[in-house]
């Protein structure tokens, strides 16, 4: 029975990440609950007050940025909403990924719910009609410094809410906007005071993209564990520094016990770690063997700690100026994306060093000086055919350019708007490179998972454990065994599908009775 829900509510507090995924992914539809409308009524007559004063009041009546200083006439108040979202809305590169754009709208949307912004109940439900609509504004790569807020990405949002600039439909076809708005029923805004700036003042694009990088991590993490198990068994090591002894009593890190765990796991029942456990002459595995849980482990608990940052990041409402419960209206700086962009990077840098550690095991199994016993590169006929040989190339420059990605972005800063900006994040940046970096992470580990396939395929009649066997029979349904040399990069292709779309990583919580 599918318990999954078909709907997320958007509530004054309590928006997960689960949600931001559903909606980002699976295109769920989105409701308001009735308190978030009298709210937003509610703190929308502090605003009107505002407005209405003689006291300047900035985002209200006032310039922007560099510009606050110019107190704004009410006659031309709606015209300066307009002004701010079309200049604003600058970007340019590449159109950044539909997902990406749809968990932005819907952080957005979350925080014009919590009451802070001073929006009217209009402007969330326009933008949560353009999401269960399926209606995704083109924002750009370029455009965003991560301070001020995803500015730019932001801006592209709010453009198509009130019927300007570019979007496509939920087929992924770039129609004009009127047109889609039309067909969705939807009125384009006229924004009012305060309203343009509360669109585009928040960390929305650089949190969504770290809430789905954590979770394809918490799953790649899983897949590090069993691929690194599947290449200790197919190279005849051993099992037995992975016992829960070694690990979480000596040196107590969370992540390490847990991958030790999987590894241990993975490997009882193995027949072909069994075959060498007597008369061994080896006394230990190498590193890359050996350490395989300290170093996913150390993934592991990255992924921790960047996953408290979002949490925390997730329960704000971040804007400038933003609503007090008093009603006063006051500028902060939590636009300021310096936290999410650390974890940013640093799970870029976890990310380079598990892809390095797991291309190693890959090269040990390719080399006959030090795969035991197994023919070169995997190969059918070692000289006529190369095997896995280009497989490893490919595998290397993928780790290569993980390793340039993890150059952090936030450790740099280009000031802007006047020199009033001085100081900025580049957490869009770090997001971006570390999308990248996931994805290649992904790659590396389809091919770790074909070479150690084959390589156990060699070790018949030796039967790999069930949950290794079980990962390897998922690779075996795209992916033929050894033979002679084929075209090999359609295979790579079909296996990494097998990741990306979750057959892999079901099959193994399977195996593992998860």
């Amino acid at each position: 029975m599918n318990t999954s829900p078909t709907s997320v509510t958007l509530h004054l507090t309590n928006t997960t990440a689960q949600d931001v995924l559903r909606v980002a992914r699976h295109d769920i539809q989105v409701d308001i609950s009735a308190e978030v409308s009298e709210k937003l009524a509610e703190v929308r007559t502090h605003i009107d007050a505002l407005a209405a004063s003689e006291t300047p009041v900035y985002g209200i009546s006032t310039g922007f940025g560099a510009l606050a200083t110019r107190h704004i006439a009410p006659a031309d108040r709606a015209k300066l909403q307009r002004s701010l979202i079309r200049s604003h809305a600058a970007g340019m590169g590449t159109p950044v990924e539909r997902e990406v754009v749809r968990a932005l709208m819907f952080l957005r949307a979350k925080t014009l719910a919590s009451g802070r912004t001073g929006v009217r109940p209009v402007v969330l439900e326009t933008m949560v009609a353009l999401l269960n609509a399926g209606i995704t504004p083109v924002v750009r790569e370029y455009g965003s410094l991560g301070c001020s807020g995803d500015l730019a990405p932001l801006s592209h949002c709010a453009l198509v809410l009130m019927g300007e600039g570019e979007a496509t439909d939920k087929h992924g076809v770039n129609r004009p906007v009127p047109e889609l708005l039309a067909e969705a029923g939807i009125t384009p805004l006229e924004l009012a005071e305060k309203e343009g700036l509360a669109l585009v003042n928040g960390t929305d694009g650089m949190l969504g993209m770290l809430l789905m990088a954590l979770a394809d991590l918490d799953d790649l993490a899983d897949i590090a564990d069993v691929s690194a198990a599947m290449s200790v068994e197919a190279q005849f090591g051993t099992d037995q520094v992975f016992r829960p002894e070694l690990h979480e009593p000596l040196r107590p890190h969370p992540g390490q016990a847990l991958s030790a765990a999987n590894m241990f796991g993975a490997l009882q029942g193995s027949q072909v770690v069994a075959s060498h456990r007597e008369g061994d002459g080896r006394v230990q595995d190498a590193y890359s063997l050996r350490c395989s849980p300290q170093v996913t482990g150390a993934v592991r608990d990255t992924i921790t700690h960047a996953r408290m940052v979002a949490t925390r990041e997730l329960a704000a409402a971040i804007d400038n100026p933003v609503v007090l419960p008093s009603g006063e209206v006051s500028s902060n700086g939590n636009f300021h994306g310096a936290p999410v962009a650390y974890v940013l990077d640093f799970l870029a840098i976890a990310v380079a060093d598990l892809g390095s550690i797991a291309e190693r095991r890959t090269d040990r199994m390719l080399d006959p000086a030090r795969s035991r016993d197994l023919p070169a590169f995997l190969a059918d006929d070692p000289g006529v055919d190369s095997g896995m040989m280009i497989a490893q190339y490919t595998q290397a420059g993928l780790v290569a350019e993980n390793k340039r990605l993890a150059v952090p972005a936030s450790v740099d800063s280009i000031p802007s708007s006047a020199m009033q900006e001085d100081h900025v994040s580049l957490g869009w940046h770090a997001a971006r490179k570390l999308r990248t970096a996931v994805d290649n992470l992904r790659r590396v580990l389809t091919i770790e998972l074909v070479v150690a396939s084959r390589a156990l395929d060699l070790r018949k009649p030796l039967t790999p454990a069930p949950i290794t066997g079980a990962v390897h029979e998922v690779i075996r349904s795209k992916v033929a065994g050894p033979g002679e040399d084929r075209f090999l990069s359609a295979e790579l292709e079909a296996a990494y599908e097998l990741l990306a779309d979750g057959t892999v990583i079901s099959a193994l919580h399977h195996a593992q009775g998860k």
